[in-house]
């Protein structure tokens, strides 16, 4: 068993029953009082995120997760297949764990996938993906002072604002977390 100065980020802790990986840590030494850890964690399966603090030396139990990176395939109907691309080992993530990823994720990108006891559990994007705007009102020539967006329609779906004079067809750099546009790309 561990203790709470084993706690990294990273890391995934067992709380009563519960997956929660370690966002953030901080060992803290008051001037009066004992030490502590105090943790930002992220629940595995409901993304819910929360602080927490721990006694030094307060047992914790770390468990062991097997993160690897490997490529989108397809959509089988009942969940999302996904392919290591060194062992070429296949696995299927339920629509569940997939979440709001699939509003990002095209056919052979990278994402890292999370396995306890071999069950997938959780899915990690890059930070950012590059999508094609599908769909988009004709842009306001002329009008890039006021800074004002417009609804677009990416090629997975998924709508987002986008500046008023970008047009079809253009590629768009888009933050997973967020679903906010960051900036045009050129080919």
């Amino acid at each position: 068993m561990a203790t709470s100065n084993d706690i990294k980020n990273g890391s995934v802790l067992n709380i009563d029953g519960n997956l929660w990986t370690v966002i953030d840590f901080q060992h803290v030494k008051p001037g009066k009082g004992g030490a502590f850890v105090r943790t930002k964690m992220k629940n595995v399966l409901s993304g819910k995120v929360v602080d927490k603090t721990f006694n030094a030396g307060a047992k914790v139990t770390l468990e062991v997760v097997d993160r690897r990176d490997m490529q989108y395939l397809y959509n089988d109907g009942s969940g999302y297949v996904f392919m290591d691309p060194n062992t070429f080992d296949q696995v299927t993530i339920s629509p569940e764990i997939m979440g709001d990823a699939t509003d990002f994720l095209l056919e052979n990108e990278k994402a890292s996938i999370g396995s306890h006891n071999g069950n997938p559990i959780f899915l990690e994007l890059p930070a950012s993906v590059v999508l094609e705007v599908t769909y988009t009102e004709p842009g306001l020539q002329g009008d890039r002072s006021s800074g004002g967006t417009k609804p677009a329609t990416l090629e997975t779906g998924r709508e987002i604002q986008v500046p008023l004079f970008l047009e079809q067809g253009t590629k768009v750099k888009v933050n997973t977390e967020s679903g906010d546009y960051l900036g045009r790309v050129n080919d």
